[in-house]
């Protein structure tokens, strides 16, 4: 079987978690995941089987979308609520004050990787180093916020929630603790929830438990979404028999053969099968494969 599960990911599960519990579910090795979600978080993770984790690489959506709880007051080396307490403090935070702060972070920024993260730094995972007690300099990273709302604050109790859409690689945590900082406080996420990965949602996300329940009825298929629909920012071309043919057998199109215009595609046999993704440039009269799927 071959395509794209979109999980919901439930707390306390790693990704590779997750992935582990399909190879059992569809009995088979090749599966693979795109946009790691850490073990206390939930929602959308998108699974890759068969000749679907060709595309885990080549995504073209990096868009990532976020529901996060936080609370001001509060420091611990997870940058979250399940991290060792470093720090606590009053924090007086108004909403209208926490709202002025979150709009400054629109756009690019730059966010420095926190230590319990699974960034390499000299070959080593930064949440190894940290479970020793080892914090090394490392460098910013950028980011871009496309939505920062805050949805809920209540300032008797600091805390609240906020929705965020940004690219990927974001720390939401980092996130939060860097808009308490510009607040003169700490801060720390206290629950995440994905809604929105590589441009599937919870809409299109089932559980686990669902999937196990959908192979003892025998109709695991119908969780299974086709490869191509990760793709349809892309225009489709549908190639005849003879072309089909040269196709599949390595064979190099002119770009007159694919379309008058230059860019990607999505690339379909004469029989309708999904081949893959090409790149057309009409200048050159040329085109280059971006990734094969048959």
């Amino acid at each position: 079987m071959d395509g794209i599960v979109v999980v919901d990911k439930p707390q306390d599960f790693t990704s590779f978690d997750v992935c582990a519990k399909l190879r059992g579910i569809f009995e088979t090795r090749k599966i693979g995941h795109a946009g790691t979600l850490d073990p206390m978080a939930t929602g959308v993770l998108p699974v890759f089987i068969g000749s679907a984790t060709k595309a885990c690489d080549v995504l073209p959506n990096d868009k990532k979308a976020y529901t996060a709880q936080f609370k001001l007051g509060i420091k611990t080396n997870t940058q979250d609520i399940w991290g060792e307490v470093l720090e606590s403090e009053e924090s007086e935070v108004c909403e209208d004050e926490l709202i002025m702060a979150a709009d400054t972070f629109l756009g690019d920024i730059k966010q420095l990787p926190p230590m319990y993260s699974a960034v390499k730094v000299n070959g080593q995972k930064l949440y190894k180093l940290a479970r020793q007690g080892i914090e090394i300099e490392r460098n910013e990273r950028e980011a871009h916020i496309y939505t920062l709302d805050i949805l809920s604050f209540d300032e008797d109790s600091q805390s609240g929630e906020m929705y965020v859409v940004c690219s990927k690689g974001t720390y939401i945590r980092t996130l939060i603790c860097d808009i308490a900082e510009l607040l003169g406080t700490c801060g720390v996420m206290t629950g995440l929830r994905r809604n929105e990965s590589s441009g599937f949602s919870l809409e299109n996300a089932v559980t686990i438990d669902k999937l196990q329940a959908l192979k003892d009825s025998g109709k695991l298929d119908s969780a299974v979404i086709a490869t191509d629909k990760a793709f349809l920012c892309y225009e489709s071309v549908k190639l005849d028999k003879k072309r089909t043919w040269l196709y599949k057998n390595g064979v190099a199109l002119r770009a007159d053969q694919i379309s008058k215009k230059s860019g990607t595609f999505r690339v379909y046999g004469n029989d309708k099968e999904f081949l893959g993704l090409l790149s057309n440039d009409t200048n050159e009269n040329t085109t280059r494969r971006i990734k094969n799927f048959y």
